[in-house]
């Protein structure tokens, strides 16, 4: 999966996969967090940022 959504321009980065159980409420919001503060750190991605039409 990280492969095709590499493919078509998602970062590696930006992907995680993680099995948590109902009963680790603790270890869901924690994972939610650390994921949050690197996706931000990254920025926008820039294969799906609006580019501005440059005029002549």
């Amino acid at each position: 999966m990280k492969n095709l959504l590499e493919l078509m321009g998602v970062e590696p980065d930006r992907i995680h996969f993680s099995w948590i159980s109902s009963a680790e409420s603790t270890k869901f919001v924690q994972v939610v967090n650390e994921i949050a503060e690197k996706v931000k750190a990254l920025g926008p991605n820039r294969h799906f940022v609006k580019q501005e039409a440059k005029v002549a």
